[in-house]
């Protein structure tokens, strides 16, 4: 007797009792899930660990994997380093160069040359909700050492303006430790409290497949926001409701602080706000990700022209660190994108990367032993269906 709601099969002993065979959920969601991703229907079932006989999928993988047209170096402009790519040719290069030159106030090296966005532009209001009851959370005890963490944390956010000291808060939260991949310490802000009383932005974003499509084909360049978030301000009267408090004071947000749950929205309506007259033309953004877009070469220095001129207006910094700038093949939104169009984003494949193919006679038994969780047989018929 098989049943494929319970994932279970029971048939009799030779001794009289009754034999349960139980399915692997995991194993079973893994296969179910690999058969959407291969067309071929290559089931996956173990991870490649050593060279294998014949060729593995990481080996294939690799044959189809698109290569860039050119690599990214580091630029010197005016003292400062930016990145480019080599494929731009001498002409394009120089022009783009000429460009950045000029406007280097559009980026900021640090936090203390972030003016931040105008409050009469935009600025993050907090809506709550009328029956929602205030939360004073009462302060967690840290180790000396977490102590001192806090503490220099607090001061890089006190030195840049980013929060203030308040004496009379509305809603108290507590901060958190996360231990990053580098060892070093991150300081948050737990808002579940306050985050459960707001309701959330319904402002809409922008579709995603819309946005590859558009970009695909283009001579692209990549852009970042210096602390994105922390430059949009917090309305004065909420801020007595981003407060946390540390072992000698309580402080406030006085910009936009990670962790809320519709910051994206916000960030979203601030984009569309500075790059209206661009976007769907030769700006594409996504919450904090923008790209310029241009169809043609000798286009993209005009572009990049009009891009600095538009956010110039309104004090939105970039990060150069993270800005490429002319780059024919680049990630965006998790897809691959290239001059060509879409391509396969290796990132996205790692899952079914250096696993073994099964053998003909594994895909087999594995096609036997579902059909007996969709037919009710015998004992007979199910001996004579799994023998080789």
């Amino acid at each position: 007797m098989a049943s494929t709601r319970h994932m279970k099969m029971k048939l009799p002993s030779l001794e009289g009792g009754v034999i349960v065979i139980r399915s692997d959920q995991k194993a079973a969601r893994k296969c179910y899930e690999n058969s959407l991703k291969n067309k071929r229907g290559i089931c996956v079932m173990a991870e490649q660990t050593q060279e294998s006989e014949g060729i593995t999928r990481a080996e294939i993988a690799n044959k189809r994997q698109p290569e860039p047209a050119g690599e990214v170096q580091q630029k010197e402009i005016v003292g400062k380093k930016f990145k480019l790519d080599t494929s731009l040719g001498e002409v394009l290069q120089y022009h783009i160069v000429e460009v950045i030159a000029r406007h280097l106030n559009t980026f900021a090296w640090s936090t203390s040359v972030m003016p931040g966005i105008n409050l009469d532009f935009l600025c993050h209001r907090l809506t709550m909700d009328a029956k929602a009851r205030i939360v004073i959370e009462r302060r967690r005890k840290f180790n000396e050492e977490r102590c001192l963490v806090i503490w220099e944390e607090t001061q890089k956010l006190l030195s840049v303006g980013h929060i203030r000291e308040i004496q009379y808060p509305e809603w108290l939260a507590n901060v958190m430790l996360v231990k990053k991949a580098n060892g070093r310490w991150m300081m948050c802000v737990d808002f579940t409290d306050l985050n459960k009383a707001c309701p959330k932005d319904l402002y809409p974003l922008p579709n995603i497949n819309a946005l590859v499509h558009n970009a695909s084909g283009c001579r692209l360049s990549f852009l970042d926001a210096f602390s994105g978030y922390n430059q949009i301000r917090m309305h004065p009267r909420d801020e007595n409701k981003f407060v946390f408090m540390i072992e000698l004071s309580s402080y406030c947000y006085k910009v936009m602080p990670f962790g809320l749950k519709y910051v994206g929205a916000t960030y979203q309506r601030l984009m569309d706000r500075i790059l209206a007259p661009m976007i769907g033309r030769n700006v594409l953004a996504y919450v904090d990700d923008m790209v310029v877009t241009s169809p043609e070469r000798d286009q993209h220095v005009v572009d990049l022209e009009e891009l600095f001129a538009t956010i110039a207006k309104c004090d939105l910094k970039l990060n150069p660190e993270k800005c490429v700038f002319g780059v024919e093949v680049g990630k965006f939104l998790g897809f691959l994108l290239t001059e060509r169009g879409i391509e396969v984003n290796p990132d996205k494949c790692e899952t079914i990367i250096g696993r073994v193919i099964l053998t003909s006679n594994a895909l087999w038994f594995l096609a036997k032993l579902s059909i007996l969780f969709t037919i009710n047989l015998s004992k007979g018929d199910i001996e004579r269906i799994l023998s080789p």
